[in-house]
C-alpha cells in the first residue's frame, strides 16, 4: 500500500513539473517574460509603415535587447505610424542622431526595431524623437514590384 502511494505522489509531481514547464514555455514564446525595462526612458520614432510590428517587440542595438516597444499609434497630420519605445536605463549613452529600422528575425519571423548608433556626442533622453527611420519591408510590395518590373522589361510579352 505504501509503495502505491509513493508512486502516485511521484507521478503527481512529474505532471505538475510538466505543466509548469509548459506554462514557462508559453510565456517565453509569447514574449511575455517579466524581465522588462528597468529605470528606463521613453523615445518615439515615426515610420511610413510598421508592417507586423507589435507592442512588446524587442528594441535592439548590435543584436542586444536594449528596450521594448510600448505603443504603436497613428499621426493624423503626417499620416505616419508613431512607435513609442522604452529604453532600459543601462543604455543611457545612445547618440541622439541614431537611426531606427524595423527588421525581421529570420525569413518570416517576428519584427523588431534595430537601432544604429549615430556619431553625436549628445545622447537620447526621455521624450526624444528618433528622426532617421527605415520602415518595414513589406513582402507583398516587393513581390508586386518584381512582377511589375518584369512585365515592363523590353521584349516581354504583354
Amino acid at each position: 500500500m505504501m509503495n502505491r502511494k509513493s508512486l502516485e505522489v511521484w507521478v503527481g509531481l512529474f505532471v505538475a513539473a510538466g505543466i509548469l514547464a509548459l506554462g514557462m514555455l508559453a510565456f517565453k514564446v509569447g514574449n511575455l517574460t517579466t524581465a522588462d525595462v528597468v529605470d528606463g526612458y521613453r523615445v518615439r520614432a515615426n515610420f511610413d509603415n510598421v508592417g507586423g510590428l507589435k507592442v512588446k517587440a524587442a528594441v535592439t542595438m548590435a543584436g542586444v535587447r536594449v528596450g521594448r516597444v510600448t505603443g504603436i499609434g497613428f499621426d493624423n497630420n503626417k499620416y505616419q505610424a508613431v512607435v513609442t519605445m522604452d529604453i532600459d536605463g543601462k543604455f543611457k549613452i545612445i547618440p541622439e542622431d541614431s537611426s531606427a529600422s524595423i527588421l525581421t528575425s529570420g525569413l518570416l519571423g517576428d519584427q523588431y526595431i534595430g537601432l544604429e548608433p549615430g556619431g553625436s556626442e549628445l545622447y537620447l533622453k526621455d521624450g526624444d524623437v528618433i528622426r532617421t527611420t527605415q520602415s518595414a519591408l513589406v513582402l507583398e510590395k516587393l513581390v508586386g514590384q518584381v512582377i511589375f518590373d518584369r512585365a515592363n522589361e523590353p521584349g516581354s510579352v504583354k
